[in-house]
């Protein structure tokens, strides 16, 4: 029951603030701090250069200031490459209460790798941490982290302490550092020869410059605050990956706190993307912050503007179907006359996937879930309409993809499922069964079409004015 009433709390208080215009941050609002004052600082990177740069910049903001409320007694550092915008730097230092470094971009030598992707060109930014030498520890953080207590006990670490989550190699979406210039220039001479890298990234550079780690103690806080020298691996509950997460559907890490959930993989299955839930239920999670922190101010127009017209094409639809009592006129079958049914099919074909599809499209990426995938429905409904009031096809038929849409969600979402694998069992046997529905109705639909087509029902009567030989009056 505490998963449900979870679920429909959030659902709730999404609709009321994207919807009804309830103010957007719940709580207390990030205040800026206090810039250079702390001994310590939480830092993340920004830059440009792919096409989800504005996700990236919405996750940094949520990460900040879900830090903010968490209360950590340190800086908010943002290093940004030179390109990103100044208004994003403006509010990320006035409303987030980060302190923004400027910094050029550097040279990523391994892009001509064969294992290379193209979306770690910039990640090499990250090294710039070590140069931050106004602070005795720097926590790097990646953009997908998603904080669930304070972590300020990291300060005490080492002069560089990260997470294996992979048995051998380390992840460097979250790794403590001391900042030293005479490792921030050996680091860019390293770069510029070309320390060997596995992957051409941030994490394969710096697995290379520190081999060793995993043959490093553990980190164990002191009770008396007092800082570490060395290097330390740390616990794997300062980086739980959400992987594990779905083999169980619960959290299940006996070695140190559970205060870190990161997000590696796809990257258009990020948590911030309102069609990544319910496919991965920890999206929710992250919502739940941003809704305590950032809110949805920034999507609200986009929303209502779109809701406003998928409801006018429901209407104007509705009030614009043909008459089918004025179809009075049949053509002979001339192969003119089939080209033009067989067009006519394929376009009513594509008119009906394209409204399961367009919609998709026009939500805006970062919206809650529950509004993104209410809107999708509305939408792909909307459009729906037109196909069937275009060509005179009959509803449910039409409407059993975006009835197979409604029930998967459903089965996904179901919160009492014992394990991960289960959900994947309760999702393989609705679809085996949705098949021969989707299979029944694809055959309706062309049987409909063919129907319509011998009479005519949408086709003008071009004949008029003047008719050739061939045309036979039925009524």
């Amino acid at each position: 029951m505490g998963k449900l009433k979870l679920l429909i709390s959030i659902l709730i208080l999404a609709l009321t603030t994207v919807i009804a215009g309830v103010p957007a941050t719940i709580g207390v609002p990030a205040t800026p701090a206090s810039k250079g004052v702390h001994r310590n600082a939480y830092a993340t990177m920004m830059y440009m250069g792919t096409p989800r740069d504005y996700e990236f910049y919405v996750a940094t903001r949520v990460m900040l200031r879900s830090l903010s409320r968490l209360g950590v007694d340190a800086d908010l550092v943002v290093i940004a490459s030179l390109d990103v915008p100044l208004h994003w730097v403006r509010t990320l230092e006035q409303e987030d209460g980060a302190k923004v470094v400027r910094v050029e971009n550097l040279n990523n030598p391994y892009k001509g790798q064969s294992n290379f992707n193209l979306r770690f060109k910039l990640t090499m930014n990250k090294l710039y941490a070590w140069s931050l030498t106004d602070y005795e520890r720097v926590v790097m953080l990646d953009a997908d982290n998603l904080f669930l207590q304070k972590t300020d006990e990291l300060f005490q670490c080492g002069q560089f302490c990260a997470v294996f989550i992979n048995p051998c190699i380390f992840h460097t979406g979250l790794f403590v550092l001391q900042p030293s210039t005479i490792v921030f220039k050996d680091m860019l001479h390293q770069l510029k020869v070309g320390m060997d890298n596995a992957d051409g990234a941030d994490q394969g550079f710096i697995g290379a410059y520190f081999p060793d780690l995993l043959d490093q103690p553990m980190f164990h806080p002191s009770l008396n605050g007092t800082k570490l020298q060395g290097n330390y691996r740390l616990p794997l509950g300062y980086q739980m990956d959400a992987s594990y997460y779905y083999l169980r559907l619960h959290w299940s890490v006996p070695c140190g706190p559970n205060s870190v959930i990161t997000f590696p993989g796809a990257p258009w299955l990020k948590p911030w993307y309102w069609w990544s839930w319910p496919v991965l239920p920890l999206g929710i999670q992250w919502h739940e912050q941003r809704l305590q922190t950032l809110g949805y101010d920034a999507e609200r127009p986009l929303v209502l503007i779109q809701t406003v017209l998928y409801l006018g094409i429901i209407v104007m639809t509705r009030v614009a179907r043909p008459n089918l009592s004025k179809l009075c006129y049949r053509r002979e079958n001339t192969k003119s006359i089939f080209l033009i049914q067989t067009s006519l099919k394929l376009i009513a074909i594509w008119s009906i996937l394209a409204a399961y599809i367009i919609p998709f499209f026009l939500i805006p990426h970062t919206v809650h879930p529950l509004i993104g995938w209410g809107l999708y429905l509305l939408g792909s409904f909307a459009l729906s309409c037109i196909a069937m009031n275009t060509f005179l096809l009959p509803m449910l038929p039409v409407l059993v993809p975006w009835l197979g849409i409604f029930g998967v969600l459903l089965v996904m979402a179901y919160p009492w499922y014992s394990d991960g694998i289960v959900r994947a069992l309760a999702v393989f046997a609705y679809a085996f069964c949705a098949s021969p529905v989707a299979w029944t109705a694809l055959v309706k639909i062309m049987s409909c079409l063919n129907v319509s087509l011998e009479r005519e029902g949408f086709l003008p009567r071009l004949s008029e004015s003047a008719a050739p030989a061939g045309f036979n009056k039925l009524y």
